[in-house]
């Protein structure tokens, strides 16, 4: 089937693997086939080969979205420490305005 459709990474593969299941073979081919011809109208090159997001946009189906690795909760504390530190200089700078407003008014 990825002589017919334009796959470029394992996303694509799983997505493909998906709508052969859901969809069938025979539909998928006639929509490739049908969007690579529209692609070459007018053209002298050869079909394209059409996305297969396109198919599945053209055959009106939602594959489900694409697993994602979650990322392990790891250890913050760093992090967190450089928040603190940040929030005492703006807290320190904040203060200095202040005081630097309030001895104006004084004036």
């Amino acid at each position: 089937m990825e002589h017919l459709l334009r796959v470029i990474n394992e996303s694509d593969r799983q997505t493909l693997a998906w709508l052969r299941t859901h969809v069938g073979d025979a539909r998928v081919a006639a929509a490739a086939r049908h969007l690579a011809g529209r692609a070459d109208s007018g053209n002298a090159h050869a079909p394209r080969k059409p996305y297969v997001s396109a198919v599945c946009r053209y055959l009106g189906v939602w594959p489900p979205a694409p697993d994602t690795p979650r990322l392990a909760d790891d250890d913050h504390a760093t992090g967190d420490r450089y928040l603190a530190q940040i929030r005492q200089l703006l807290k320190r700078r904040g203060a200095q305005d202040t005081s630097r407003v309030l001895n104006a008014s004084t004036r």
